[in-house]
């Protein structure tokens, strides 16, 4: 099993940014690591995702303005969040998928974009 804690949501201004982090209980080196977000009465979607060996994915609604890193010293990834419009507003989910089929879920963090 595999802990995911999400962290740094909130309410901002539209133009405004944010960082998300998600800490993992476990050495996330081998697995793609991502971010996924649900608005309210919506289906969860992709916002972004990263391979062990760097390769990154965007949803077209975020590319250019959303970027994905991770730390894998630290079993951490993170979401920096720029340019944030009101349709950003929903809760983001982290996920690690390690090789044999392992998929994992954070409880997500709530991002408001309000003015």
């Amino acid at each position: 099993q595999v802990q995911l804690v999400e962290s740094g949501g909130g309410l901002v201004q539209p133009g405004g940014s944010l960082r998300l982090s998600c800490a993992a209980s476990r050495n996330i080196f081998g697995a793609t690591m991502g971010w996924y977000r649900q608005a309210p009465g919506k289906e969860r979607e992709l916002v972004a995702t990263k391979t062990s060996g760097g390769t990154t994915n965007y949803a077209d609604s975020v590319q250019g303005r959303f970027t994905i890193s991770r730390d894998n010293a630290k079993d951490t990834v993170y979401l920096q969040m720029n340019g944030l419009k009101p349709e950003d507003t929903a809760v983001y989910y982290c996920n690690a998928k390690y090789w044999g089929g392992a998929d994992f879920w954070g409880k997500g963090t709530l991002v408001t974009v309000s003015s």
